[in-house]
């Protein structure tokens, strides 16, 4: 049975590790502004799936992919000396796309803020189209009007 507290801090030991070997050691030119976001562990320790997003435009996130796949030997070297486990995990990296849907998200939210202030103002302008009152309403007797002559 695997422990997953283990492989969870095992996941953020290699987060870190990576992280820092990209900023220190990894010298690619194509390697742009690349931050890894998180990382998940397989159960059996042997595969780290690596999550990163990259500031920058679609060519910048292209050449980051690349630089990060031609590195992977190296950071994998490095996670293996310095977790100190049996078996180095393989490394996968994957765009991290959690940042373009929040944006995608805000977007849809004001629109959704606009269209909600176009139907309140709508609605403080209308004005109802029969009766103010549509519902009938009971007739109230008064004793005075009970007495007959």
């Amino acid at each position: 049975m695997v422990d997953v507290a283990r492989a969870r801090k095992l996941a953020v030991r290699i987060r870190e590790v990576v992280s820092m070997t990209l900023e220190m050691q990894v010298k690619d030119p194509r390697l742009g502004m690349v931050t890894i976001t998180d990382a998940k562990l397989t159960p059996d320790l042997r595969e780290a799936t690596l999550y990163y997003t990259v500031y920058g435009s679609d060519e910048e996130r292209q050449s980051s992919a690349i630089a990060l796949e031609s590195a992977k030997g190296v950071l994998r070297k490095t996670v293996g000396q310095q977790t100190g486990v049996r078996y180095t995990p393989s490394l996968t990296f994957i765009a991290d796309v959690v940042p373009e849907t929040a944006g995608k998200i805000e977007e849809l939210l004001e629109q959704a803020r606009r269209e909600d202030a176009r139907v309140q103002s709508i609605a403080e302008q209308a004005r109802p189209a029969g009766d103010a009152d549509p519902y009938r309403v009971p007739r109230v007797v008064d004793e005075d009007d009970d007495v007959a002559g």
